[in-house]
Order: structure tokens, then C-alpha cells, then sequence
């Protein structure tokens, strides 16, 4: 084929003006064809977003490291002061980029045209992906899953609005799900989450689409990270009499602390505690106050900053931990979430719910220390997001521990139970409240 010929033909044989008459044509099965291709493409580009997005994530954490070695005072003043810069410029330029992201992505299925130009815009989400890092680079306590969601579900609104196909809440819920099985290289959690989380909050269907979304996404970052396992392979083994203690133990401790963490950050959120309305006043010094709290923790200890994912490999792998790790993780994460910078709560809950376990491997002290930790993950994260197929399956993926899975359910539906003792609410469905769509008027 002549270079002629290719430019009128493209490299697939269409000519632009059958291109153009595709992207026109309201005919049902062009119209089916556009959706496809656009879910496909939304697809692949989600598992291309994130795994950019994890490397640059993982690179910034780094020298954030490095540099807290080489000056580990320095972080007392950069750090409260980032954290200040981070939520004026989130307040003033993206407002809508606060947070997680996963309750945008809720928030958004109430009317998924109209978030495309505000709670999953480009422009939102490029704002959200540069601020988390820099919010990295400064140690805060924050994960990249939460972001890549929002990212995510905006990659798929682009795709669609490319190819002219209305975009529906279930190519949203795909899109988010997709988040989750690119970022975390576990498909199975990502759809147990569209399921438990996305789609729990506005429909109960998913589609083979949303699953092959999922699907496509993980081969994607798999093609390109490579077929690993978040923690590395684990194998954890344990006796099912034992095992059942452990879990119901570490079910209720998780479950509490989990719920707690909840509570205290809807609070903040939703405006109900004293402290809430001064943030609401004054929300630069207010975030400023919340970094100092993750400085002084992090130069204090070393151990807390960033998502805490070495520590909590290091605790799987049977390394001893201080005791303390855990709830001092959980302080710097509470005040990381609730400062109002981006940045999500899924790597740091599960380096909290690593402490929570190395807090009970001297009561177990028989049992194997990894399992008894990958409980306590389970726990606490349970406990949190209340999602417990969720946490089982992102814990058996990224460890490996399938033989941990019945005492792994134990511990999630003890801790979801537990969970809602403190908190009735979960803490994303209560979150997606406060980025609600204003009605048209």
C-alpha cells in the first residue's frame, strides 16, 4: 500500500469518511459498536493511567525516603508547610480532586454526563494525579488506589465522549473497578469491589462489559509491571482451630479500630465535631496542624510516612515490628485523610492493619507471624471500608495466602460486624455525600 493510500485508507482498511460516518451514525448497531469500542479502549488506557501513575508514585516515595535519611529533620518544616500548599491549590484550582476519589466516582453514577465535566473531568483528575504526588513527596500518609480510581472512571468518560456514546453509570463502575484490578494487579478484587462498593450505591447489575473492563485493565498493567504480587508471595499456613481464635480476635481488635477511623474522619468530614467547623474557617491552617502531626510522627519514629507499604511487606515476611507502629500509622493516616489534600486510604490502611496484626503476634505467639499479620490487615481494612470480599480477595492476591482464606472470611465478616458497633455509616457511601451533584435548576 502506497504512504497515499494508507493515509486515506488507515492501517486498518477504513477510509476516514467511513470513520466519520461510524462516529455519526445513530443506527443501533454502530451505536453498539461505539459503546464496545469505547469501554475496550477506556480499558486498556486504564491499565496504561495506572501503571504510569504507580511508577511515578513509587519513584516519588523514594525520594521522599532518601531525602528524610539524609536530613531527617527537614520534614518538621516542609512537610506541615506541603501540606498546606497542597489543600490552597487544591481549594483554589481542582476542589473537586480532594480526598480519595472513590466517593467522586460514586457521587458521579447519579448523573455520569454531567461529573465528566466535574467530578471525573481532565482537568480534575490531571490535578489529582499531580497533587497526590507531590503530597507523596512529602510524606504524607497517603495510597495512589484511591486517585487511580478517580482517574480511572474519567479515562473511561474520555473515551466515551470520543467516540459519542452516552456514558452510563455502568461504564462508571467499570472504569472505577478497573482502578482498582490495574493498581493493586489483583482482577478478582477489583471485581468484588465494582460489586461490594460502585455498584452498591446505584445499581446491583453488573454487565459482562464491566467485567471484561476489569479484565482488560489487569492484562494491561500485568503486560506491562510484569506478573507480580503486591506483597510477594507469602504462603501462609495455619491450623483451622487456631486460625478461627486468631480471626475472631483480630476480626474484633481490626473491626473496632477500623470502624473508629471511620467514624472520626465522617465526623470531620460531614461537619457533626467542634473541630470540624474550625476547619471549615480555617482550612490552610488546619492542614498545616495535620502535618505537623504526620512530621513530628514520621521524624519521630521513621517508619510512618508514606503509604507504609515497606513496613507492612516487611511484617508479612516475619520481621519484628514496635508495637507501636500500628495505631501511630493510624494517627498519620487520619490526619493525612482528614487535612483535605488528594490522595486515598487503601496502601495505608492495609500498613495499619500489618500493625494491628504485629500487635497480636505475642498473644499468638504459637501461630505463624505472617498469617497472624495478614488477619489483622484484613481486619482493620475490613473494618474501614467495610468490604469484606473485597479485603479477603486483595489480601489472597497480593500474598498469595489462598490458604488463609476461610480464617481470612472469619476476620471480615467479624470485623464488619464489629465495624458497625462504632460507625452505622460506611465511610464511603457517607463521603460520596459531600461531592452530591447540585441539582439543575
Amino acid at each position: 500500500m502506497t504512504e497515499q493510500s494508507s493515509l486515506r485508507y488507515g492501517p486498518f482498511g477504513w477510509t476516514r469518511a467511513r470513520m466519520r460516518a461510524l462516529l455519526r451514525s445513530q443506527r443501533p448497531r454502530a451505536r453498539r459498536l461505539r459503546a464496545r469500542l469505547a469501554l475496550l479502549a477506556g480499558a486498556v488506557a486504564i491499565g496504561l493511567a495506572a501503571t504510569v501513575f504507580a511508577l511515578a508514585a513509587d519513584a516519588c516515595g523514594e525520594l521522599f525516603a532518601g531525602l528524610a535519611r539524609r536530613n531527617r529533620w527537614v520534614p518538621l518544616v516542609t512537610t506541615p508547610l506541603t501540606f498546606g500548599a497542597l489543600v490552597w491549590l487544591t481549594r483554589r484550582f481542582v476542589p473537586l480532586a480532594r480526598g480519595s476519589g472513590i466517593p467522586q466516582v460514586m457521587a458521579a453514577q447519579a448523573d455520569p454526563e454531567r461529573a465528566t465535566r466535574s467530578l471525573v473531568s481532565v482537568p480534575t483528575v490531571i490535578g489529582k494525579a499531580a497533587l497526590t504526588l507531590v503530597a507523596v513527596l512529602a510524606g504524607a500518609s497517603v495510597g495512589r488506589e484511591g486517585p487511580t480510581v478517580q482517574i480511572a472512571a474519567a479515562v473511561m468518560g474520555l473515551t466515551h465522549r470520543i467516540l459519542r456514546v452516552p456514558l452510563r453509570a455502568g461504564a462508571l463502575i467499570a472504569g472505577g473497578a478497573a482502578g482498582v484490578a490495574a493498581a493493586f494487579n489483583t482482577p478478582l478484587a477489583g471485581l468484588l469491589f465494582a460489586i461490594e462498593e460502585l455498584a452498591s450505591a446505584y445499581e446491583q447489575k453488573v454487565t459482562l462489559l464491566v467485567v471484561g473492563a476489569i479484565v482488560i485493565a489487569g492484562m494491561v498493567a500485568q503486560s506491562v509491571q510484569g506478573d507480580y504480587l503486591y506483597f510477594g508471595m507469602v504462603r501462609a499456613h495455619m491450623p483451622i482451630g487456631s486460625a478461627l481464635i486468631v480471626a475472631g480476635v483480630a476480626g474484633l481488635v481490626g473491626g473496632l479500630a477500623g470502624g473508629a477511623f471511620a467514624r472520626a474522619m465522617l465526623a470531620l468530614a460531614n461537619g457533626v465535631h467542634p473541630l470540624a467547623a474550625w476547619s471549615k474557617r480555617r482550612p490552610i491552617w488546619f492542614a498545616v496542624c495535620c502535618g505537623l502531626v504526620v512530621a513530628v510522627l514520621g521524624c519521630g519514629t521513621g517508619l510512618t510516612w508514606g503509604t507504609g507499604y515497606s513496613a507492612a511487606r516487611a511484617m508479612i515476611g516475619g520481621v519484628d515490628a514496635p508495637l507501636w507502629f500500628g495505631p501511630a500509622k493510624l494517627v498519620a493516616t487520619l490526619a493525612t485523610a482528614v487535612a483535605g489534600l488528594p490522595g486515598g486510604i487503601f496502601a495505608p490502611s492495609l500498613a495499619v492493619g500489618a500493625g494491628i496484626g504485629n500487635l497480636l503476634r505475642p498473644i499468638f505467639a504459637d501461630s505463624p507471624a505472617s498469617a497472624v499479620v495478614i488477619l489483622g490487615m484484613v481486619g482493620y481494612f475490613t473494618g474501614v471500608v467495610r468490604a469484606p470480599l473485597t479485603a479477603v480477595i486483595i489480601l489472597a492476591e497480593t500474598t498469595g495466602s489462598r490458604g488463609l482464606m476461610l480464617p481470612m472470611f472469619a476476620t471480615a465478616f467479624v470485623a464488619d460486624g464489629a465495624s458497625q458497633f462504632i460507625c452505622r455509616e460506611k465511610l464511603y457511601h457517607g463521603l460520596a455525600r459531600t461531592f452530591a451533584l447540585p441539582l439543575d435548576k
